[in-house]
């Protein structure tokens, strides 16, 4: 595997391509974007300008595939915003299955990448709304995945992993930090538990509402990107994770220099760009700032406890960093539950 991670090789991409109808190619270029292990290609073709991506492995790959491209088919049809599937020639097909491996390809999406203005991040919100609007009924025949970040043995497991001798260490202050941690986690899931989550309505959810997952025209949502973490949830989990993607503050390279706040005013915006569209029980509402801290810890932990990294930044620095901003959300819980019902 060359220097960037996983890449499509010469012979590989020319028989990927032929099973596509789109005409005369005229140039192939890598995109350096997202997941390394999933390499992706800048196709251009006398009938236009298209997107290649093949998938990492993974045992329920297919099914997850099929499942979110149903979604995408569904809300295409509905004249939501996302990017077009290309079908295969023969039989007109959205999954390419070869060797093992899985591949997409999508038309082209053209836009900008989220620019943090008032718009665009209540048209963030908004468009989360209609999203969950047009899926609130969803069927089709691939069994999706279930679950959350509520409430997770999975997160606690990894929580105990990253405090533990084996990966800590000496080093007391990552020992530390992961148990201050699950006080907060524990803390947040029990709260939204007694709110009622266990009986809330379930549906198909993005999983990844975030502005990375995006592009933009004129302050309006155009195009979302991925839909490889579509599962079956409470609504509400995806727009928690939203408000917390959308409101974080972290713009230099290092975490340890990421204040610990986050941005109030964006929070805001954005739920109350969701709230445009669907109004939320009292208890949904209230539920949220804990679900915020309950999807930052989870992201964070997960790859920190298998590798000691998240991505390539310091397991610590970025752990300590999840710590202040769950700790600043707590903190500052009667100001925010203000700001948020006002």
């Amino acid at each position: 595997m060359p220097r960037g991670g996983a890449h499509f090789s010469s012979e590989e991409l020319a028989r990927v391509l032929s099973y596509y109808d789109i005409g005369v190619i005229h140039q192939v270029t890598p995109l350096s974007a997202g997941n390394k292990r999933a390499p992706k290609m800048v196709i251009i073709s006398e009938q236009g300008k298209f997107f290649l991506k093949r998938r990492p492995k993974g045992k329920d790959d297919f099914y997850r595939v099929a499942f979110g491209h149903s979604v995408q088919t569904h809300l295409e049809k509905k004249s939501f915003p996302v990017t077009s599937l290309v079908t295969t020639r023969d039989e007109n097909n959205t999954i390419l299955q070869l060797n093992n491996h899985i591949y997409e390809f999508f038309k082209f999406a053209a836009g900008l990448r989220y620019d943090g203005s008032a718009e665009a991040t209540i048209d963030a919100g908004r468009k989360l709304a209609k999203f969950h609007r047009h899926l609130a009924d969803f069927a089709c025949q691939w069994k999706p995945l279930k679950g959350s970040f509520h409430d997770s043995t999975t997160v606690r497991r990894h929580l105990k992993t990253v405090g533990a001798d084996k990966m800590a260490g000496p080093d007391k202050k990552l020992q530390a930090t992961a148990e201050a941690i699950i006080i907060l986690y524990n803390g947040s899931s029990v709260h939204v538990s007694e709110l009622g989550f266990d009986s809330w309505a379930e549906q198909v959810v993005h999983g990844d509402w975030h502005p990375g997952n995006m592009l933009f025209s004129d302050n309006k949502l155009t195009a979302v990107l991925d839909f490889d973490s579509v599962k079956i949830a409470p609504a509400v989990t995806d727009l928690a994770n939203g408000m917390l993607q959308f409101s974080i503050v972290g713009d230099r390279p290092n975490p340890a220099d990421w204040p610990g706040y986050l941005d109030q005013a964006k929070l805001v915006q954005f739920l109350n760009g969701y709230r445009e569209e669907i109004k939320l029980k009292a208890n949904e509402l209230n539920s949220l700032l804990d679900l915020m801290i309950e999807t930052m810890i989870a992201e964070a932990v997960l790859p920190v406890a298998a590798t000691g990294f998240f991505g390539n930044l310091s397991g610590l620095d970025f752990l300590k960093m999840i710590r202040r901003k769950s700790e600043w959300l707590d903190k500052n819980r009667k100001k925010l539950t203000q700001a948020i019902g006002a």
